[in-house]
C-alpha cells in the first residue's frame, strides 16, 4: 500500500488542472463488449447488470463521434482534484494527458469548469467520506449552473470508482461518469456520452494496462519533483488491503518507456523523480524476450509470499541502475516497496550511487508476529528487525519510514504494546499511522471480525503517534550541527523570508532566504531558487522538521565528491 501524501491528508486537493473475475460477470461491470457502456439510471441499473451477466443485452451501439483536438468550440474546460496517495497524483497526470489530446482545456477555477473530475482513494472509510462531502458541495454548484451554459459533468475516477461503481451512479444522481484506474483511455468517450445526458461507466480491470505509451502531463508547471509510475496493481493480498481489488494484478511498464519519461523530465529541469508502484520493488518487465528465462530473485531472509515467485524479466535492481545513470544531478526515490523484496543488489546500488536517496520505506503495519500473521504479511517481527539491521549495515545513515495500522482485527493490548516497542526500537524518521478501517472484498472482511472498539483504536493510534514523534525527534536531534544537502522546493508556507526543501532522507528542512556563496566559485553572492541544491547546517530539530543556516549553493555531484 502506498503511503499517503507527505502531509498525511488527501494530496492537497490539487487545484490543477482482486483481480478481475473472468467471463460475463466481469463484463457486466462495464457493459457489453467489456469496454464501458452508458448505464441506465435509477432502479433499472441492477436489472441492467443482471441481464449483462446473463448475456441478454443487445450488441453495443457504435460510440458517438469523438471531438477532435483544435475543433471549435471544443469539448470544454476540465477541473481536476486529487485525493490520496502519490499514485493518484500520477493518475491525474495520465488522465489529463489523455483529455488534453482530445481538445480539453485545463482550468484552475472551479466556477469555469465544464467537467469536474475527482481522482479518488478507497483505502480507508474516511477517504471515501471526504469524497461524498465534496460531491454534496458540487451538487450545489451544479444546481446553480446558469441555464445558458452546458450542464456541469462530474466524474469519479480511481479506486473509489472501482470499489463502489453502482452506488456512485445511484446516489442522488449526481455523478455523470465513473472510470476505474485502468479506464482512463476511455475518458473522452465517457464524457461524450455524459454530454448527451446519460450516465456512463467503465470499471474494467486490466491484466496489462500500464499506460506505458502515455507521457503524463505534469500538473505543476516548473516543479522540481515528479512521480513516475513503473508498475500498477498488487499480488500480495494482505488481508486488510483493498488495493488488489481496486487496482488489479501486478504488471510492469517496459524499462524503455520509463527511461524515456525520466529523460524527458530531466530535460524539463526536474531534479527529483520518485518511482511509483503499489509494490514497486517487485518490478518485472517481461517485454524483452531475451530476459524471460531469468531466475526469480530470492526474498529477504525470513520472508514469504502467498503466491509463487514468477521467473523471467528485468527486475527492479536493473531499472534502478539505469534510471540513476540518466542524470547525475537528479535524485531518485521509490515507493512503496514491500519488505520481502530487498535483494542485496538493490541495497548495494543505493549505497553506491550518490543520486539514489539513502531513504527507504519499510512498511511494518504491526510489531506483533501474531497480528502480522493475521494480516498475511509474510514475515515475523524478528525477520523484520533483522532486515532493518541489514539495511542499516548496508546503507550507513539511511533514513527509514514505515506504515502502521492501529486496532486491526483481534489486536490485543499486548499486540499493541509490541508495536509501540517496535517504534521505539527502530526509531523511524517518517511515519504513516492510521486506525484500522475494514474494507469490503478483503480477506479480513470475509473471515475476520472488526472487533476492536472505535475508542480503543483511537487511543492506540494516539499512543503510536506520540511514541513515533518522540523517537523521530530524537533521531532528528542527532543531525543538529551536521550539514545537510537540501533540494530547494520553494518558499516556506509559514514565512515569506524562509525557504523549504527536503534532505536526502526526505525530511523537511527550513532555512532563511538569504544571499549565499556558490560552491562552484562564483564571486557574486546568489539566492537559492527552487531546483537548487544547497548545504544547510542544522541548528534545531523536531519530529517532522529540521531548521538550519544556509551555508552555500552546490550541486549533487559536488556534494557527493566532498562527502
Amino acid at each position: 500500500m502506498l503511503p499517503w501524501s507527505r502531509a498525511l491528508r488527501p494530496a492537497g486537493l490539487l487545484r490543477s488542472a482482486g483481480p478481475p473475475r473472468a467471463g460475463a460477470a466481469r463484463r457486466a461491470r462495464c457493459g457489453p463488449g467489456g469496454r464501458g457502456a452508458a448505464l441506465p439510471a435509477g432502479p433499472d441499473l441492477r436489472h441492467f447488470l443482471r441481464r449483462a451477466a446473463a448475456g441478454q443485452l443487445p450488441p453495443e451501439r457504435e460510440p458517438e463521434p469523438q471531438p477532435q483536438p483544435g475543433s471549435a468550440p471544443g469539448p470544454g474546460k476540465v477541473y481536476l482534484e486529487t485525493y490520496g496517495c502519490q499514485m493518484n497524483v500520477n493518475d491525474t497526470e495520465i488522465a489529463w494527458a489523455i483529455l488534453q489530446k482530445s481538445g480539453y482545456v485545463r482550468t484552475r477555477d472551479l466556477t469555469e469548469a465544464d467537467v469536474v473530475l475527482l481522482v479518488t482513494c478507497s483505502v480507508r472509510e474516511k477517504a471515501e467520506e471526504t469524497i461524498w462531502n465534496r460531491l454534496r458541495h458540487l451538487k450545489v454548484l451544479k444546481a446553480r449552473r446558469q441555464p445558458a451554459r452546458p450542464p456541469l459533468r462530474i466524474g469519479i475516477l480511481g479506486c473509489m470508482a472501482e470499489r463502489l461503481k453502482e452506488e456512485i451512479l445511484h446516489r442522488e444522481k449526481l455523478v455523470d461518469i465513473v472510470a476505474g484506474p485502468d479506464a482512463y483511455r476511455d475518458l473522452p468517450r465517457l464524457l461524450a456520452v455524459a454530454e448527451s445526458g446519460q450516465q456512463a461507466a467503465n470499471v474494467l480491470l486490466s491484466l496489462d494496462e500500464t499506460y506505458a505509451d502515455i507521457l503524463p502531463v505534469q500538473t505543476s508547471a516548473g516543479g522540481t519533483t515528479a512521480f513516475v509510475s513503473i508498475m500498477r496493481g498488487c499480488d500480495n493480498m494482505c488481508s486488510y488491503c483493498i488495493v488488489p481489488f481496486t487496482r488489479g494484478r501486478e504488471r510492469s511498464r517496459p524499462v524503455a518507456s520509463i527511461l524515456q519519461e525520466v529523460r524527458m523530465l530531466s530535460d524539463q529541469g526536474v531534479k527529483e523523480v520518485t518511482l511509483l508502484g503499489q509494490n514497486v520493488n517487485s518490478f518485472r518487465d517481461t517485454s524483452e524476450v531475451q530476459f524471460q528465462s531469468a531466475a526469480a530473485p530470492g526474498l529477504s531472509r525470513g520472508f514469504s509470499t502467498v503466491y509463487k515467485a514468477k521467473p523471467g524479466g528485468l527486475r527492479f535492481a536493473h531499472l534502478l541502475d539505469q534510471v540513476s545513470r540518466i542524470d547525475p544531478e537528479m535524485r531518485i526515490r521509490f515507493t512503496s516497496p514491500h519488505p520481502k523484496d530487498f535483494p542485496d543488489e538493490v541495497l548495494q546500488l543505493i549505497q553506491e550511487r550518490h543520486n539514489i536517496c539513502k531513504q527507504l520505506h519499510l512498511p511494518a503495519q504491526s510489531g506483533s508476529t501474531r497480528v502480522l500473521e493475521t494480516m498475511r504479511r509474510g514475515y515475523t517481527r524478528e525477520a523484520y528487525l533483522e532486515l532493518v539491521q541489514h539495511v542499516r549495515e548496508s546503507i550507513p545513515g539511511v533514513s527509514l519510514s514505515s506504515d502502521f495500522i492501529a486496532g486491526f482485527c483481534g489486536e490485543t493490548e499486548e499486540d499493541h504494546q509490541q508495536t509501540v516497542s517496535l517504534l521505539r526500537e527502530v526509531r523511524y524518521n517518517v511515519g504513516f499511522l492510521f486506525a484500522y478501517s475494514m474494507r469490503q472484498k478483503t480477506r479480513a472482511y470475509h473471515r475476520l471480525q472488526d472487533n476492536v472498539p472505535a475508542d480503543v483504536k483511537k487511543r492506540r493510534l494516539e499512543e503510536l503517534i506520540t511514541v513515533f514523534r518522540e523517537e523521530a525527534a530524537r533521531a532528528h536531534r542527532a543531525m543538529v550541527g551536521q550539514a545537510q544537502l537540501v533540494l530547494v522546493e520553494g518558499p516556506s508556507k509559514r514565512s515569506a523570508s524562509e525557504l523549504c526543501g527536503r534532505n536526502d532522507g526526505n525530511i523537511k528542512v527550513i532555512f532563511p532566504d538569504t544571499e549565499t556563496e556558490d560552491a562552484a566559485g562564483c564571486q557574486a553572492p546568489v539566492r537559492a531558487q527552487p531546483g537548487d541544491y544547497v548545504l544547510v547546517k542544522v541548528t534545531a530539530a523536531s519530529s517532522q522538521t529540521l531548521r538550519g543556516a544556509l551555508l552555500c549553493r552546490t550541486s549533487l555531484s559536488r556534494a557527493a565528491a566532498a562527502h
